[in-house]
């Protein structure tokens, strides 16, 4: 060993023998002591404390109880102005959180903890802001869920139209509406998107238009034909009453007149809509036949082959030739 390394061990051995030897013994009374003053300045603070401690207490107990008074009632209020029970469930849950939230924070100020409350508050407000970024797409289906609970712009069962969507209602919940399409299908729908688009409610208004384009000959006589049309329209069992068909020229086909003939019916369901409309093609068609009107069908000219290709033109052909 190195005799300079091993001088300085010893050195350092002698140093910290010398500070030990100088530490004066550990009194048991005084650490008696010690202990005792610290004891009774616990028990001063928390007879100190002990009052704001029980207000405290009663403050938590009481907004406890008016959460459990005031939710029910919400609960009631929202069940009249809504038929989505998830959303009115959730909304109690919220307002029976936030007043309890309040009644702690409350008695954590009756306490002289401000300092924990501002703490818990900035706390909460990161947490929402980072929360309402991550989740701001849920967060908009949810707001947008509770707007249509309260707004009622249509019910389970209705048959809406939206976002280029036909369908009957089934179900609401707390992020998407589901509709069941006249073909069977289950369509989800975003609610922000319901929310945010135009929406057609059917059954809210049952009496429906139906407007049904075709076109006569130029040959027929328009006001024969019209009257034909209103009367056979007028004529369905389905076809309301007090408002009356109507028939209206909309102009000049290729190979006819066209017009749109306008008949109201009530139908609640797509089912009773297209029923009606089938019923009415099939009454125009029959109607027009009887006063030996025609719905022509678009005529054209063909020239089967031309002389550049070695062909004939239509016009040089012999109508026996064409027979064979």
């Amino acid at each position: 060993m190195n005799p300079q390394g091993a001088e300085g061990a010893a050195d350092a051995a002698r140093e910290a023998l010398k500070d030990w030897k100088g530490v004066r013994p550990l009194d048991p009374h005084e650490l008696v002591d010690t202990l005792w003053s610290e004891v009774t300045s616990w028990v001063d603070l928390a007879v100190r404390t002990l009052p704001n401690l029980v207000v405290a207490v009663l403050v938590v107990v009481f907004f406890f109880v008016l959460a459990g008074r005031i939710a029910p009632l919400a609960r009631r209020a929202l069940d009249r102005v809504s038929d989505n029970q998830q959303v009115t469930s959730l909304l109690e849950i919220v307002l029976r959180t936030a007043i309890r939230a309040v009644g702690l924070f409350a008695a954590l100020s009756v306490l002289d903890l401000d300092g924990v409350v501002t703490s818990l508050l900035a706390g909460v407000g990161v947490v929402g802001l980072a929360l309402g970024f991550a989740f701001q797409d849920i967060a908009a289906n949810f707001m947008s869920g509770v707007s249509m609970a309260v707004q009622r712009p249509f019910r389970v069962g209705d048959l809406v139209e939206s976002q280029d969507r036909l369908g009957t209602v089934t179900s609401v919940d707390l992020r998407t509406t589901t509709l069941l399409t006249p073909d069977g299908d289950h369509v989800l729908l975003p609610n922000k998107d319901v929310y945010n688009s135009v929406l057609v409610n059917h059954t809210r208004t049952p009496e429906r238009r139906i407007v049904v384009s075709l076109g006569v000959a130029y040959a027929d006589d328009l006001r024969v034909a019209r009257e034909a049309v209103v009367a056979a329209l007028e004529g369905l069992e389905v076809s309301l009453g007090d408002r009356p068909a109507e028939v209206w020229f909309t102009g000049f086909g290729e190979s006819s007149v066209d017009f749109d003939a306008l008949f109201w019916v009530r139908a609640r369901t797509q089912a009773d809509y297209r029923r009606a409309r089938s019923e009415a093609v099939i009454a125009i068609h029959t109607a027009l036949a009887e006063e030996g009107c025609t719905i022509p069908f678009p005529i054209r000219t063909l020239d089967f082959g031309a002389a550049a290709v070695g062909g004939e033109e239509l016009r040089t052909l012999q109508l026996d030739r064409v027979a064979s």
